[in-house]
């Protein structure tokens, strides 16, 4: 195995043996057998390149307690009980032991000879309370409490005092970290905090420069729910209980795992290591560590005396896979400064590589390693095998040029001293639920608190049992909603807790708001909303968690955005629920003007967004919201208020059914024709003759002023009575309608398989002809009439500023979508190649056959696998944009025109074609239902016959009969519309046909003596009707 002695980095200490003098040992990987006892024993006999003098010096160690090098320490260490060591910590020049016994012993190297043996540099240091951890860093060494108090001792006085930490509070702090000059503090609150040199912005507070004396918080990661946190010389790593790696700080050597060399000043996630299952990192002074759920090392930074363990010097600015160490099922690993450990329980080995000038590889070599290479345990005790047992646990420590293993009883202190932040588990829930003791309340209060003060601890709370955590790109929620849910059912039933968790939550929404981006972060959001959506809804609450939702910054609401679209429907469902009957409880506000927060709106219109994109994942309905109609209905009482309120359905129209979003467009138009009656007292009115009608029509439309369009149409026919109140109107776009659509006007490309038409994109001899339509289209929905040329939905979609899809060129030409369809769906790039296609479309100009490209030299790009959605795509564009952007860009123009009223913007493409376009969906019963008498009673007997004789009509002579009455046979997008039936008394009303007013949907009905003569009657009015050509 290739191993070199590299130049020793300032300040490692050198080998006490001659050059050379260390013979290169035999590879041994993780997962070979073992050498045979023989071997073990000469290799234990030999000193194997060992200082002689050094190891005749070492005291005999105890077994649970192993060091590497074996010589250099002073005696007295020997001496302590390794059960009774609750952490060592040995970085830059000092080892320092905590105890059991509220004891840190600390042992120095003399100043200025780092090679020389550790002696006892400074007396014990006594602590009131139990030692969780401790760390060091090159001016003081950090102690943390059992209490989660954090002390610190300056190593570099004379007479040194231990400080508590009183910057933080009343945090409790469960992990420390320090690198040479800065040190971290993880809270039980999942804050972190830094302190100390920003040089190279490893404080991760961004471009602040000097040394910062007292804790602050890492804001960037706010939210973020942290489980680890290492340092390094001068660069800093945290990792998520989503396996999430953020580093920052010095990478000079690429130990931020980023892939560069330049500093971080603030967290930056490191993308390479996203879905590894991350679940611990651990720094060197310019290397990095980080180990999977599934027992995976990687390393990444400085490599120059092999620390990556790669089989190489070279540094690596990605993580990388420790390829020797594949299948050892790796639980630990230690970064020393310039070496790494890592342990394997299943076995039994530690292994080492990287500088080992020191011995601090064990084995005896005193050479640098490049690939991993187990510690000679056998040589401290030959009868130990170093694996974890249900009562022994291994740990491994890697210092500044020391590696020491623990081998300590599965209950002692050190075993137990990793902590990280609160979470709701169902242990602590069921204690909370059934603890009735009132001396317990108290904790339970600050528990409760702690964790739903927090949104980091919410954040890392209710986790997918699965790995499914692990993933922790932007598209994955990774909690468990069914687990929120039940928490919630849980705690409703117990009002006291309850209440708790509410005040909880008040205070963390009503604090400082931060600004997370990253999707963990998020996941608050979708906790939150289901812990308040009981029937008593707190509104403030929830009007605050909408504050905090419209805060976040663009990128935040976008990743929250991808996280709605995750959710199980049900969820989603309830989550718009919730701020729908936030809505609706302030629409009066939101619309009187009267100083609400129109918030929510806001928030409710991202959720709608999301449902769009997501396919309609739930019904438009539920986004309405019922109590617009009291407003609705009763504006008309508060017209000052009209306005304010016009202008909230206008950027909120999802919260209007069909029916109100009419009503609010009627309401519009009649405002519109109100002022212009109050200006111009002469009506504006379009004559024209039947036998002419198209050309009488476009030659108004060029003449009149735009501002006539805002009064309602009147539209008068040469030679017939002048029917007022718009009566003419519908049966007028019937006609035109009709005209227009004949394949012989030449107006339209007709597709006759669909019996759809779309715009010809060939130039018209009437260059203004789509203008004029446009001007029809605008006209027709200014006065809500009927319009029946069948175009698809993509000119809809067009108007409203959206994209046509393939499934809209669909619904024009099939055939030629199942072609594309088969196209995309072709695994075969030859049998693609075979097809010779290119990107060219071909078209039918002036009777000949020519070739369009749909991008530029698209003759000479054939079609391929790697191609083909592109072809794909700018086919579809090319349909519905490219060859007919002029056509539509003057339809567009006139339609604006011709609907003044931009009230038109609310209703969705399928409803504008719903209401332009109707339907020929008939449904007659409803039909009668809907019906409404003047003169007459339902149950008159002259209705009965009425009824009676219509629904005897064959299926042609009752739409033959809704021409009759309203001017089209489509239906509008509403619904059947309601007729009335008016009673008319004549004195010979055998000898009298009914009439209509078709405007008012108004059917004249004399009192006819049978229904035989009733029958007859409407009969030939009907054919009549359609003799002038309405029919």
């Amino acid at each position: 195995m290739p191993s070199a002695r590299k130049r020793r980095p300032r300040g490692a200490p050198s080998s006490s043996s001659p050059a050379g003098s260390v013979p290169k040992p035999a590879p041994r990987r993780p997962g070979e057998q073992v050498a045979e006892k023989k071997m073990r024993k000469r290799r234990s006999q030999d000193s194997d390149g060992l200082d002689s003098s050094a190891a005749v010096s070492s005291p005999p160690l105890r077994a649970p307690l192993l060091l590497f090098p074996m010589a250099g320490y002073p005696r007295s260490i020997f001496k302590e009980d390794p059960e009774a060591i609750c952490q060592i910590s040995c970085k830059q020049s000092y080892l320092a032991m905590a105890q059991a016994s509220k004891t840190v012993l600390l042992f120095g190297w003399a100043q200025d000879q780092p090679h020389q043996p550790l002696v006892e540099s400074r007396r014990p240091i006594y602590l009131k309370e139990k030692i969780n951890s401790l760390d060091c860093e090159a001016s003081h060494l950090l102690i943390l409490s059992s209490n989660g108090k954090l002390s610190e001792y300056d190593i570099t006085t004379k007479t040194p005092q231990i400080r508590l930490l009183k910057e933080l509070g009343n945090k409790q702090i469960v992990q420390i970290a320090c690198g040479d000059h800065h040190s971290l503090a993880l809270s039980k609150g999942g804050e972190l905090f830094a302190w100390g040199e920003n040089e190279h912005g490893q404080l991760g507070m961004g471009k602040v420069m000097g040394h910062i004396k007292e804790p602050q918080l890492v804001q960037a990661l706010e939210g973020i729910p942290m489980v680890n946190i290492a340092a390094g010389s001068a660069h800093s790593l945290v990792v998520s209980i989503f396996g999430t790696v953020y580093s920052w700080g010095k990478n000079t050597y690429g130990q931020l795992g980023l892939g560069d060399t330049e500093d971080r000043y603030i967290p930056a996630n490191v993308k390479a290591l996203e879905l590894k299952k991350t679940v611990f990192i651990s720094c060197g002074g310019e290397h990095t560590a980080v180990l999977s759920k599934d027992g995976l090392v990687s390393t990444f930074g400085s490599g120059c005396y092999g620390q990556l363990g790669h089989n190489s010097t070279c540094n690596e600015l990605f993580p990388r896979l420790v390829a020797e160490l594949f299948g050892a099922e790796v639980t630990q690993v230690a970064c020393g400064r310039w070496h790494t450990l890592v342990y394997a329980p299943a076995l039994g080995e530690v292994y080492s590589f990287g500088y080992g000038a020191a011995g601090q590889l064990g084995e005896g070599r005193t050479s640098d390693q490049l690939v991993p290479l187990p510690l000679n345990l056998a040589i401290h005790n030959k009868h130990m095998k170093y694996r974890s047992s249900l009562d022994k646990v291994v740990k491994i420590i890697a210092g500044n040029n020391q590696s020491i293993v623990l081998h300590l009883e599965e209950k002692n202190a050190y075993t137990k001293v990793t902590q990280t932040l609160a979470t709701v588990e169902e242990e602590k829930v069921a204690k909370w639920l059934s603890n009735s003791d009132p001396s317990c309340w108290n904790n339970i209060k600050w528990n409760i608190n702690l964790i739903f003060s927090s949104a980091a601890c919410i954040n890392g709370s209710f986790l997918e049992q699965r790995e499914e955590k692990f993933r922790t790109f932007e598209e994955t929620v990774g909690v468990d909603m069914s687990a929120v849910l039940l928490f919630f059912k849980k705690i409703d039933a117990k009002p006291k807790i309850f209440t708790k968790v509410k005040k909880a939550l008040k205070s963390l929404l009503c604090g400082p708001l931060y600004s997370p981006t990253s999707p963990e972060a998020l996941r608050f959001f979708l906790i939150v909303p289901v812990l308040l959506q009981n029937q008593d809804l707190d509104l403030d609450l929830l009007n605050q968690l909408a504050e905090a939702i419209w805060r976040l910054p663009q990128k935040g609401k976008q990743a929250l955005e991808t996280l709605w679209s995750n959710l199980e429907v049900c969820f989603f469902k309830d989550l718009v629920s919730m701020f729908r009957r936030l809505i609706g409880s302030n629409i009066s506000s939101y619309c009187f003007n009267k100083g609400g927060s129109p918030i929510p709106l806001w928030v409710s219109q991202m959720l709608y967004e999301v449902n769009c994109r997501s396919g309609f994942k739930i019904q438009e309905g539920n986004f309405h919201v019922p109590e617009v109609k009291k407003i609705i209905l009763n504006w008309n009482t508060f017209p000052i208020v009209y306005d304010w309120a016009l202008s909230v359905f206008s950027h909120f129209p999802w919260i209007l059914n069909l029916e109100d979003k009419i009503v609010v467009h009627k309401s519009k138009c009649m405002v519109l024709n109100l002022e212009y009656s109050l200006k111009y007292n002469t009506p504006s009115t379009m004559n024209v003759r039947k036998q002419y009608l198209l050309q009488d029509t476009w030659h108004y439309l060029r003449n009149v002023e735009e501002i006539h369009f805002h009064q309602f149409f009147q539209v008068y026919f040469q030679g017939e009575p002048d029917i007022k109140y718009g009566g003419l109107i519908q049966e007028f776009f019937t006609i035109i309608s009709r005209q227009l659509c004949d394949p012989e006007a030449g107006v339209f490309k007709h597709y006759d398989k669909s019996h759809r038409i779309w715009f010809s994109h060939e130039v018209s001899t009437q260059e203004d002809i789509y203008f004029l339509i446009g001007n029809l289209f605008g006209i027709a929905l200014q006065n809500l009439k009927i319009i029946a040329l069948p175009f698809p939905l993509a000119l809809f979609k067009k108007l409203a500023n959206m994209v046509p899809t393939l499934e809209d060129l669909k619904e024009l030409s099939p055939t030629v979508v199942r072609n594309l369809q088969n196209l995309l769906d072709e695994r075969s790039d030859d049998n693609i190649k075979g097809w010779m296609l290119d990107f060219t479309v071909v078209e039918e100009c002036k009777g000949s056959i020519i070739d369009v490209e749909l991008k530029e030299n698209g003759a000479n790009i054939p079609v391929t696998l790697y191609n083909r959605k592109e072809y794909v795509d700018a086919y579809v564009n090319y349909t519905f944009n490219d060859s007919v952007k002029k056509q539509f860009e003057d339809f567009q123009r006139g339609f604006q025109r011709g609907c003044p009223s931009t009230t038109w913007k609310m209703f969705l493409p399928v409803e504008l074609r719903s209401i332009l376009f109707g339907h020929t969906t008939y449904n007659w019963d409803q039909l009668e239902k809907n019906a409404k008498y003047e003169g007459f009673e339902e149950s008159d007997e002259m209705i009965k016959n009425f009824w009676t004789v219509f629904h005897g009509f064959p299926e042609e002579s009752k739409k033959d009969f809704l021409v009759f009455l309203t001017g089209t046979a489509h239906i509008p997008g509403e619904g059947m519309d309601s007729i009335t039936i008016v009673a008319v008394y004549k004195a010979n009303p055998d000898q009298e046909l009914p009439t209509i007013h078709s405007c008012s949907k108004r059917l004249y009905l004399p009192r006819y003596t049978d229904k035989h003569i009733l029958k007859k009657n409407l009969l030939h009015s009907i054919e009549n009707f359609r003799d002038i050509g309405l029919a």
